[in-house]
């Protein structure tokens, strides 16, 4: 980690210099490759290795096609190359694509994917997701939803720019489409072992057999458990677990494919998941004053003493465990119709529940200051979802074509709850006096105070039950959406694509403070203002302790006391929102679509230039939302908002790209030049005390992605990418968060962003992976992987505070395995970040310990979420 001042509008025209450094690099090296066309390509040795890279076949557009056909930039992952990599889960896959970074936050529940920059913070599941996730054709509500074992899988295909005339559910940023493992006629039994560090223990199988000439099934199974490599400094608890970041599930998936007759197959898949875990503590990066004052209430250090990240030390009294349940069934039915010369109309119904259980320790410290427990009433985030996809693909001379409909019905249930613990009011009475006295933040000033008053200046609070609301939110989509080729010569198609979507939202919410919130409540005379009584209470109170407020200017007086109210009134205790009960609707009707035209020059090279405009539905905000005036566009305040909605984000995306084959067909070399303008960008960001949802008004994402394959020799394989992006906010500043300091306005928490680069959106991003395997003996084989991915160095946080840079890094994992050639068993030795790169996944305001947006305030502490640090164990896998 490391403080920089972040990259502002007078940085725009070095990173301009720098994409046109990109470009010419990546163009000159497609120029040189002819040069190296002729080479001959080392003969196959036998059948398998007849195969060239050139076959790489995709369904990126809904039909098979050659991947150096298909005028997307897309990275298409094999089997084996995901499991050479452990790949195991959408998190794992960002180390072989560059561009695509995956973070998690609060709980595993919350992941988020970013393609060039660009993704959908996952913190609030009103908000749709920018990157897709779509299993076996069914698309899942949100990236948290797709994240789990995903099994035996066939390949990922990860499609990047808004893709929406080819896939059911609209995506402005990208997709992950990820197609599992399909029954087949044989008779097979495969089992794997693991055992690595940090306690891990894992276990899988699968069983795959024909039932009759007509009809094959497969079921697979899965157990991990592991320990959690973060230790956890519990104080007087009632926590007792001393690690976090555990695992322990189990997943099972069972398929049966029918194909009665040569033109019709259907497939019928039942999946269920369970993830029963602790997870997610915060660790110290930045210690503030405000740390004093926490000490103090807690019989030991209740936050890290010192700012040692990745000693992978955390503190938290209460309790993460995480309970998730995912479970659904699909059937999928391709049928060869007699209609449109044979044309293929497929079928996917699915229905799906997934549900997520979550506590919390708000606070991230072994004080007892703010909570939630782990209970379905307390925290429970539940989506139960409908979908039914039709498509009609056929094909004649000159026009390959396809037509679909698609429709969802989707319920999102939350309950949100605050629990306020007994060292809250002193806390946060502490914190409020020592703004005008900083000496009471220090220690041992603060213990010292807090032995000798009851920390109740202001009666600001209580211990119980702060806040309860529940959200029940129905989403209906519906959407026809075409996507042509036309073969207008034997080099040139064009292909036009079309989406017509409508999005129906219906929100219902429940707010209420069981415990009233009394001493907020104290403030508010009959006219829902601060009362003069409560203002001449706080002067005395503040006169009491010593500090000179009588004497201050009456602005300053009252800049302080609307601070004190402010604070004691946070969302959760605010009884301006107990026993608020709102509906909310909100309906879009919006056209997407895309043009593409691609030349083939010779069979070495292919061309495309397409432009695209995409769209992601818009939503509500499901948490309490309260400002200056009682609008969601106003700055802070203590008045609650009702409209909580944000609408549609749009995207205008424009590709130029190459796809040049070369070797006899065993190197590939890609690029593609990118340029994307978003519209309403959906920004969740946390602001110390909670999420606000903010439309900026510009964002744009300009760059090159690059990717090569090569498979020089018989046994070696390379695979890599460089994706340069330059993905930064417009200049406009929307509203009071984005005022920048001075003058007599107060600075809002997001005035870094006008102008900026993008949080988790690195100018540079590179994968690359290297396998050998060689027979050795009369029936052995040997197989070598290693696997990196680097990233320049970017924010983390979506405010840009200077204390959540991340510095550039590189993971490396390595893979080294001695089988028999027929796999029957295999012994696979490996390693995941295995020179133990520290890394932050997400840095972030230490909840109410962070009193002000300006930079390098003594009082403000933050904390981050880490990555992964290096694990490493043995696999054993047999196959009959």
């Amino acid at each position: 980690m490391s403080a920089r001042k972040p990259a502002g509008h007078g940085t725009r025209n070095h990173g301009r210099r720098r994409l046109a450094f990109a470009v010419a690099v990546a163009l000159s090296a497609l120029a040189a490759a002819p040069l190296h066309a002729q080479d001959p390509a080392p003969k196959a040795q036998d059948e398998e290795e007849a195969t060239t890279l050139a076959g790489l076949t995709v369904t990126a557009q809904k039909r098979e096609e050659a991947l150096q056909d298909v005028p997307i930039a897309i990275t298409a992952l094999p089997q084996q190359l995901l499991q050479d990599n452990g790949v195991r889960d959408v998190k794992d896959l960002q180390v072989l694509v560059p561009g695509l970074t995956v973070t998690s936050t609060q709980s595993e529940a919350q992941t988020t994917a970013r393609i060039r920059g660009i993704g959908t913070v996952g913190d609030n599941a009103g908000l749709e997701s920018s990157v897709g996730v779509v299993i076996d054709g069914v698309y899942r509500p949100r990236n948290g939803v797709g994240f789990g074992d995903l099994g035996e899988v066939e390949r990922i295909e990860v499609l990047k720019g808004p893709q929406g005339t080819v896939f059911g559910k609209n995506t402005s940023a990208g997709v992950i489409n990820v197609i599992t493992r399909r029954p087949d006629y044989n008779t097979s039994v495969e089992g794997e072992l693991t055992v690595g560090n940090y306690g891990a223990l894992g276990v899988s199988g699968a069983f795959n057999t024909s039932i009759g000439d007509n009809a094959a099934f497969r079921v697979y199974g899965a157990k991990r458990e592991r320990d959690g490599f973060i230790d956890v400094r519990t104080g007087a608890g009632p926590r007792r677990e001393t690690e976090d970041f555990d695992q322990n599930f189990h997943t099972l998936r069972a398929q049966l494919l029918l194909e009665p007759t040569e033109n019709l197959d259907i497939n019928l898949i039942g999946d269920f998941t369970s993830r029963e875990e602790n997870c997610c503590v915060g660790v110290t990066t930045v210690r503030g004053a405000t740390g004093n004052i926490i000490d103090a209430l807690s019989p030991d250090s209740g936050v890290s003493p010192t700012a040692d990240p990745f000693g992978r030390v955390a503190y938290s009294n209460r309790s993460t465990e995480q309970d998730m349940k995912d479970k659904g069934v699909s059937a999928e039915i391709n049928w060869i119709t007699p209609w449109f010369n044979n044309a293929t109309l497929t079928s996917i119904t699915a229905k799906r529940e997934w549900r997520a259980i979550n506590g919390l320790d708000f606070d991230f410290s072994s004080a007892d200051l703010l909570y939630r427990n782990a209970d379905e009433d307390e925290s429970l985030t539940e989506f139960k979802t409908f979908s039914q996809e039709f498509r009609l693909t056929g094909s004649t001379e000159k026009v390959d074509w396809m037509f679909g409909l698609f429709f969802s019905d989707e319920d999102l249930n939350r309950n949100e709850t605050y629990r306020i613990g007994a060292a809250y009011e002193p806390y946060l009475s502490t914190a409020l006096l020592a703004l005008i006295n900083p000496a009471l933040a220090q220690s041992p000033t603060a213990a010292t105070f807090l032995s000798q008053t009851t920390g109740r200046p202001f009666g600001t609070a209580f211990a119980g039950f702060g806040a309860d609301d529940k959200y029940r939110q129905n989403s209906k989509t519906a959407a026809f959406f075409t996507n042509n080729t036309w073969h207008a010569t034997d080099a040139l198609d064009v292909t036009l694509g079309l989406r017509y979507t409508r999005e129906d939202k219906e929100l219902d919410s429940r707010y209420s403070n069981p415990n009233g919130s009394v001493g907020c409540a104290s403030y508010f005379g009959p006219n829902g203002q601060v009362s003069a009584a409560a203002q001449g209470r706080i002067a005395a109170a503040l006169t009491g302790r010593g500090l000179p407020f009588a004497s201050l200017p009456p602005a300053q007086q009252a800049a302080i006391i609307s601070n004190i109210v402010g604070f004691s009134c946070l969302p959760w205790a605010n009884p301006l929102h107990n026993g608020r009960v709102t509906h909310q609707e909100r309906e879009e009707k919006e056209w997407s679509g895309t043009l593409k035209l691609a030349y083939r020059w010779n069979d070495h090279v292919m061309t495309y230039v397409s432009g695209a405009r995409g769209y992601k539905a818009g939503g509500f905000n499901l948490d309490r939302v309260q400002s200056a005036n009682g609008l969601s566009s106003a700055g802070q305040g203590i008045l609650p908002v009702n409209d909580t909605s944000f609408p549609g984000e749009f995207v205008n995306s424009f590709e130029l790209g190459a796809k040049t084959t070369w070797a006899d067909g065993n190197l590939l070399l890609n690029a593609t030049l990118f340029h994307q303008t978003y519209s309403d960008f959906q920004l969740n960001s946390f602001l110390g005390t909670s999420f606000v949802v903010r439309s900026i008004p510009e964002v744009v994402s300009q760059g090159i992605d690059t990717e090569v394959l090569w498979q020089p020799s018989r046994g070696l394989m390379i695979q890599g990418g460089l994706t340069y992006a330059d993905t930064r906010y417009g200049d406009e500043r929307p509203g009071g968060d984005f005022i920048a300091p001075g003058g007599t306005a107060p600075a809002g928490a997001l005035y870094k962003l006008p102008g900026s680069q993008v949080s988790f959106a690195p100018y540079w991003s590179g994968s690359a992976s290297i396998t050998y395997d060689w027979n050795f003996g009369n029936d052995l084989v040997a197989r070598f992987n290693v696997g990196a991915k680097y990233m320049s160095d970017y924010n983390t946080g979506s405010d840009l505070d200077p204390e959540k840079e991340q510095d550039a890094f590189t993971v490396v994992n390595a893979r080294v395995g001695i089988g028999r050639r027929d796999k029957r068993w295999m012994v696979e030795f490996w390693g995941l970040n295995i020179f133990d790169e520290d890394y932050v996944q997400v840095g972030f305001d230490a909840p109410l310990q962070n009193v002000s947006p300006l930079p390098n305030n003594p009082f403000n502490s933050f904390n981050a979420f880490l990555g992964a640090p290096r694990t490493y164990g043995v696999t054993f896998r047999v196959s009959y």
